[in-house]
């Protein structure tokens, strides 16, 4: 059973809803969509159009967007620092891997349009900072690969960026101008009130096990199943638990918090500084963001545990953390302004590469989006539907075209192996939390 805390500011903003069914019957369908998150969200959105007279269903254990899809940080990207590409050797990939991340933006673009979406968009772009002078190196480095690659960056350091941040803790960053800034349940919210018709839709509906048999897919829930002649898996951290390609990738647990509104005079005493979003340079550093409507969120843990369930008491743990994070930052403010804190799941790779896979003629598999989940999510959703449907298209290409994920060592050496490199990380960005 998944378990998962009440807690986060984006969901808590939004008006609750009522209009959700359980799975209360067995089902035979044509498709089912595993996770209703951006990707499966998608992937059920285009099935609908191009299989009108298909019986499509799609189920999550939860409420439909509101796992770690309404529960990231809101980071629509362009680039990424921490995933693996840090030199001119890897030029290639990380180009492939950019273009994937456009693609990305440019589904989620159109998806705003057509449905007139309320997501508070903002392209600010972004900062990778750090409070250490001595990362001038890395930023350097990988302004160069931006630069090579034609993507506008700027390296700034500690008067330009309180001036901008309203914060003396950094240093030294770069900013890259194509990333945009959302409200992650408000996007994610409108893939299911824009959802076909000819979707069914069932929520807090765990999958529990499955099984291909004569060609049929059987799903089974608590009380009913569901048979289905294809099944696509969208459950990215959860794939695990599913065995779905159990040695290629792994959840993390993310905690995070969010302040209420800053007041006039607290705004004012940070600069009053306009909606901005800071990823670490260090990957165990502290992710930030000032909102539209002046709310600090910082995220500043990653562990490795069961991501069905993490106590009250231990979000608590790490709201005193986050705390920590913020009083660094903004000594200024009082101690006691979080209102929310809340945990989410990532799926990581070995070599921050994503899922993208027809596993065989009935089962397909997205995920595994290594932090960037909402563009390349969506993205992937959409082109893992058009391929179930026997579709092709250039997307796809450009999808297939880049590095898979590498093989994992087996247990208990993967779990040694994650918790050694969660210490190492942290002692280096200990300064950054």
């Amino acid at each position: 059973m998944i378990v998962n805390d009440n807690g986060c500011g984006w969901i808590n903003q939004l008006n609750k809803r009522t209009n959700f069914k359980k799975l209360n019957q067995n089902i035979l369908c044509d498709y089912l969509v595993v996770g209703a998150g951006f990707t499966g969200l998608s992937a059920a959105r285009i099935l609908s159009e191009i299989e009108k007279n298909k019986r499509i269903i799609i189920v999550d254990a939860l409420l439909a967007g509101e796992g770690a899809s309404s529960r990231n940080s809101g980071y629509l990207v362009d680039t990424t620092l921490n995933d693996g590409f840090t030199s001119d050797r890897d030029i290639k990939n990380y180009k492939i891997k950019s273009k994937i991340y456009e693609l990305g933006i440019n589904v989620v673009k159109k998806f705003i349009r057509e449905y007139q979406v309320d997501c508070d968009w903002n392209e600010c772009g972004k900062y990778f900072a750090s409070s250490k002078i001595k990362d001038e190196k890395i930023v350097d480095s990988f302004s160069n690969i931006l630069s090579k690659l034609n993507y506008k960056n700027k390296i700034l350091f500690s008067d330009d960026l309180f001036q901008k941040l309203g914060t003396k803790f950094y240093n030294v960053a770069i900013h890259t101008e194509g990333g945009i800034l959302l409200n992650p349940a408000k996007l994610a919210r409108s893939m299911v009130d824009t959802l076909n018709k000819n979707v069914e839709l069932y929520e807090n509906s765990e999958l529990i096990r499955w099984k291909k048999l004569n060609g049929n897919i059987f799903s089974y829930f608590k009380n009913f199943q569901i048979k289905s002649k294809k099944i696509i898996f969208c459950t990215n951290g959860f794939f695990n638990s599913l065995g779905i390609k159990k040695s290629f990738n792994f959840p993390l647990t993310l905690t995070a918090s969010m302040t209420r509104k800053l007041s006039d005079k607290e705004f004012k005493s940070i600069g009053s500084p306009t909606e901005y979003g800071i990823l670490p340079i260090r990957p165990m550093g502290a992710t930030v963001r000032f909102t539209k409507d002046r709310r600090i969120l910082i995220r500043n843990t990653a562990e490795k545990r069961n991501p069905k369930y993490i106590p009250e008491k231990v979000l608590k743990k790490r709201a005193i953390i986050h705390n920590k994070g913020i009083q660094k930052r903004f000594p200024q403010l009082p101690h006691n302004i979080i209102e929310d804190t809340w945990s989410g799941i990532v799926c990581r790779s070995r070599n921050s590469s994503q899922i993208f896979e027809k596993i065989d003629e009935s089962i397909f598999a997205a995920g595994c989006y290594n932090g960037s989940g909402i563009g390349v999510g969506t993205l992937f959703g959409e082109q893992i539907a058009l391929m179930a449907s026997n579709q092709e298209s250039k997307e796809i290409s450009v999808i297939q075209s880049r590095k898979k994920p590498t093989l994992l060592p087996p247990e208990p050496f993967l779990n040694i192996g994650i918790a050694s490199r969660l210490i190492y990380e942290r002692l280096k960005a200990r300064t950054e939390i």
